[in-house]
């Protein structure tokens, strides 16, 4: 069965196309996922990984942008990648100072 919804996806541009809950495209053909859709999905998975869920969509956003910046990526390029207008606002993703806190907390606790 997952071959064959793999092989009904061929030709589509998407690259999280919506489906319904059998693995079959909605009417018959792809459409977008929607950013509730997505977030419903982050949420299921997390349950089912039994991780809190206050984590969202955003939480991947400020992550790439951190892990970006911390291995060595520039606030300017990684203001593009977030199609940000303004680098103050690709700042507000960068969690590099919290890493730090938690990672001296996990080395004063262990």
């Amino acid at each position: 069965m997952r071959g064959r919804r793999y092989m009904a996806l061929q030709g589509v541009d998407w690259l999280f196309p919506a489906l319904h809950r059998t693995g079959e495209m909605i009417r018959g053909q792809a459409k977008t996922m929607t950013s509730g859709d997505a977030l419903r999905m982050v949420k299921r998975r997390l349950l089912s990984a039994g991780i809190p869920s206050v984590f969202s969509n955003h939480s991947f956003r400020a992550t790439g942008i951190t892990e970006f910046l911390t291995n060595g990526g520039d606030l300017e390029t990684a203001q593009q990648l977030a199609n940000h207008a303004d680098s103050r606002t690709t700042k507000l993703y960068d969690r590099r100072a919290t890493r730090m806190e938690l990672e001296e907390i996990v080395r004063i606790r262990y």
